[in-house]
């Protein structure tokens, strides 16, 4: 308990940038690359994440939650389900009836060239059309090295946009441009904009980074470490990176903080998907919605601290984790590597204590 006089400092918060807010451990990304012996020339060039893939045995319940998360219907098939959100995407998500499954994420790829490329990697299958899809394209299909999918996508015809939420006005305190009008809402799911990012839980991480980083424009925006064996030096610890943060490498080009998270863990799985929503009134008014129907919530209302998303995960009914977040960071090829200590700690500046088991 403080005494009487001492001097508490108040919170503060402000936008910073991004070659400041980085952890005191840092790297030039082209050093990195270079480093890694990387060449961008020998890379399939990857546009953006598109949409998730799952399999599920019950498509009429995960279609009711994936209405009271905030997508739509895109378009229905034998078996099969597409889910947009407002964006130009024509599906985020992608839902096939079947035994619980991870089917993999869906990049788009900026060339049939690069769709070509990928068919010569060991563990690539065919180039499929995709005939029932809204948008069509083609796909191809490979593993990594544990075996999870990664699809690639080409040739899909962008969907016309749905109307964008209003942005609202904000008064603060000397500020006040909100001048005779109130703020009012209705209840309902968060909208989905688009899919911004997921996340595997992994047990060959060195192996994994190698693969993502090399053969993909896949760059680090963080990685996390851990203290390892003594070094011999001074009894020095060495240092383990255990996690990593990777955006879509787009030059000068801004793009999200992270598309792709893997952590390492005792057993290979996928850890969450998550989709961008408009605001944080947006964000919290969907939580509110998604708990008053009786789902499980993970994690949150809270921020994160790498990659600054406002963030709430929940429970899908098949028992797959699903996160809402907005208010992300941007970054491109300026934007330098952040080295940091794994733990809780790192996860969130505030919100609801981290369960335990998060990531498990």
């Amino acid at each position: 308990m403080p005494t009487t006089t001492s001097i508490v400092t108040p919170n503060h918060g402000a936008s910073v940038p991004d070659a400041i807010a980085v952890s005191n451990e840092r790297e030039d990304l082209a050093s990195w690359q270079r480093r890694c012996g990387i060449k961008k020339e020998d890379q399939i060039r990857l546009v953006k994440v598109a949409h998730m893939r799952y399999q599920h045995p019950d498509l009429d319940q995960i279609t009711v939650f994936l209405l009271d998360f905030g997508m739509e219907v895109a378009h229905k098939a034998d078996d099969q389900v597409w889910f947009r959100g407002y964006g130009s995407d024509q599906y985020v998500y992608y839902a096939r009836k079947g035994p619980k499954k991870f089917l993999g994420a869906a990049f788009q790829v900026e060339s049939q060239q690069d769709l070509e490329r990928a068919a010569q990697l060991p563990t690539a299958g065919d180039i499929q059309e995709l005939k029932d899809a809204p948008g069509g394209g083609h796909m191809l299909t490979l593993t990594d090295p544990e075996d999870i999918p990664v699809n690639l996508i080409f040739g899909q015809t962008p969907a016309e946009p749905k109307s964008y939420p209003e942005k609202l006005t904000i008064n603060y305190e000397v500020e006040k441009p909100r001048a005779l009008k109130f703020q009012r809402f209705t209840t309902g799911p968060a909208a989905v904009h688009k899919l911004g990012h997921f996340g595997l839980c992994v047990q060959k991480f060195h192996e994994m980074v190698e693969f993502y980083t090399r053969n993909f424009n896949l760059a680090p925006s963080d990685f996390l470490y851990v203290d390892d064996q003594d070094d011999g030096e001074d009894n020095k610890k060495k240092k383990k990176n255990v996690a990593l943060f990777a955006h879509i490498d787009r030059g000068e080009d801004l793009v999200d903080h992270h598309t792709f998270f893997i952590s390492t863990n005792p057993t290979t799985h996928v850890h969450h998907c998550s989709f961008e929503v408009h605001d944080f009134d947006t964000q919290q008014l969907g939580h509110q919605w998604l708990a008053e129907q009786g789902y499980k919530s993970v994690w949150g209302v809270g921020r994160h601290i790498l990659g600054s998303q406002i963030f709430d995960y929940w429970w899908d009914t098949t028992g797959n984790m699903i996160e809402h977040y907005a208010d992300g960071d941007l970054v491109n090829e300026n934007t330098p590597i952040g080295y940091g200590p794994a733990g809780n700690e790192s996860l969130a500046v505030w919100g609801p204590e981290v369960p335990a088991w998060f990531l498990e």
